[in-house]
C-alpha cells in the first residue's frame, strides 16, 4: 500500500477495527513515525488520528464539496470547531476595528459567537455552505466564507485578526477559496465588495485576482457614516 501518494489528498480510510476516517491525509515515513510517535512504519494523520499502514484496510482519494479543508503554503482553511467561539469573540467581536466596514458583527458577545459557530457547524451538512477558519500553526486568526449562492454566482467575504494584518494571509486564503469555488465547485463567478475607504480589503481583493466592476455611491450605511461600495468579481481565467 503506497501511502505517500495520498499526502495532502482528501481520502477515505477504512481501519481494521471497522471505523472510517475521512479528511486530508498528512503522510509521514517510517523514520519520522518512529522518532515522533514510536511507530516503526509509515503512517498518515487525518485530523488528530494517527493511522499506521498496518492498521489500514483500504484507502481511496475522494471528491469533496462544500467546506472542504484547503491547504496553502502557510495556512490550513478548516471547518469551525465549538472551541473557536472564544477566539472569535475576543479577537473579532470585541474589537471595533474588526467590523468597522462590515456593518455586522456575529461575534459581538460570547453567546452570539457560540451561536454563530454552532450555526456554521450545523450548516456543514449543506454542500453549498462554505465557511472556513483560517488556521496557522493551530491558531485561528481569520475567517473566510462564501454565501448567497445562486447557482452561477456566490459572494465571498473575509476577516483577519488585526495582529496579522499586512502579512499576506488574507490574499493567500482568498486565492485558495477562489480557485476552489470556481474549479472544484463549478461556480462561474465569485463576487465581493468593500467600502471604498477600506484600503486593506481592496488591496486583498485586487492582489487575489478579483476585478473591479463598479462603484455604488453611498451604498453602505453604518451608524451615522455612509460609504461608497466597490464591487469586484472573479471568473475562471480564459485559456
Amino acid at each position: 500500500m503506497e501511502l505517500s501518494k495520498y499526502d495532502e489528498k482528501h481520502v477515505r480510510v477504512t481501519h481494521f477495527c471497522g471505523d472510517t476516517f475521512t479528511g486530508v491525509a498528512d503522510y509521514y515515513d517510517a523514520d519520522y513515525c518512529w522518532s515522533e510517535f514510536g511507530k516503526n512504519e509509515e503512517c498518515i494523520i487525518i485530523g488528530e488520528d494517527l493511522l499506521p499502514v498496518s492498521e489500514i484496510v483500504s484507502i481511496e482519494e475522494i471528491e469533496v464539496h462544500g467546506t472542504a479543508e484547503l491547504r496553502t503554503e502557510r495556512l490550513i482553511l478548516r471547518r469551525y470547531r465549538p472551541e473557536d467561539a472564544d477566539d472569535l469573540y475576543q479577537n473579532f467581536g470585541a474589537i471595533p476595528e474588526m467590523y468597522r466596514y462590515s456593518g455586522w458583527n456575529p461575534y459581538a458577545t460570547p453567546e452570539m459567537a457560540r451561536e454563530t459557530v454552532a450555526h456554521y457547524i450545523e450548516s456543514y451538512q449543506d454542500e453549498h455552505f462554505y465557511g472556513w477558519a483560517m488556521d496557522f500553526d493551530s491558531v485561528l486568526f481569520g475567517t473566510i466564507g462564501a454565501y448567497d449562492y445562486k447557482g452561477d454566482t456566490i459572494e465571498v467575504g473575509f476577516s483577519v485578526d488585526k495582529a496579522c494584518w499586512g502579512q499576506g494571509y488574507a490574499t493567500e486564503a482568498l486565492q485558495a477559496v477562489l480557485q476552489y469555488l470556481t474549479e472544484n465547485e463549478g461556480i462561474p463567478c465569485v463576487t465581493a465588495w468593500c467600502a471604498a475607504e477600506n484600503t486593506g480589503s481592496r488591496k486583498v481583493l485586487e492582489k487575489a485576482g478579483m476585478r473591479f466592476v463598479r462603484m455604488e455611491k453611498d451604498g453602505l450605511k453604518i451608524g451615522d457614516r455612509t460609504y461608497d461600495i466597490l464591487h469586484y468579481e472573479y471568473r475562471i481565467p480564459s485559456v
